[in-house]
């Protein structure tokens, strides 16, 4: 029993085949532009580089997409963000620890000097003994200006052990 197939049903099929491939293809072709855009608009701010990375995929089609795989910016800018936040924060990190000027060993901040090659890190208020960094010239605690302080401080450290001497002795 030969099957006889009729020639228009088989046109009929073959369109509908190739009209169904076409849509599949066509709509294939679209969410590569749509996907190429809305990747390059979150790699970038420039809008004519997203539209000429969509621009390049619809015209090449898969050869586009490859080139655009190719030379598309490696960070998105949410990677760029958080990356810089990332940075960010390591820096305030380093700078938030306190450090010895003198030798770069670290220090706490109650230390009036470094334990490990004796340099001054803060001086002690001549009216409040609240401690003060070196550069400041009035207390913040008591408001009492600072200035002589240096040499006050100094020599009442270098007077304070013979009086305590004398007073024990006597």
């Amino acid at each position: 029993m030969p099957i006889v197939v009729d020639l228009e049903q088989l046109s009929g099929l073959l369109v509908a085949v190739a009209a169904i491939l076409g849509a599949v293809f066509t709509a294939l072709w679209v969410a590569m532009v749509i996907w190429t855009f809305r990747d390059m608009r979150s790699r970038t701010r420039d809008p004519f580089a997203q539209i000429l990375a969509a621009v390049t995929v619809a015209v090449l089609n898969v050869p586009g997409l490859l080139v655009y795989l190719i030379l598309r910016p490696q960070e998105s800018l949410a990677e760029q963000y958080q990356r810089a936040l990332e940075e960010e924060a390591l820096l305030q990190e380093i700078e938030e620890k306190q450090v010895c000027p003198g030798c770069g060993s670290p220090t706490k901040e109650t230390w009036r000097i470094c334990p490990y090659c004796h340099t001054r890190l803060k001086k002690p208020c001549v009216n409040c003994s609240q401690l003060l960094d070196l550069s400041w010239q009035v207390c913040p605690h008591c408001e009492t200006a600072q200035h002589g302080a240096a040499v006050s401080v100094r020599h009442a450290r270098r007077s304070a052990p013979y009086e305590e001497e004398f007073v024990d002795a006597g």
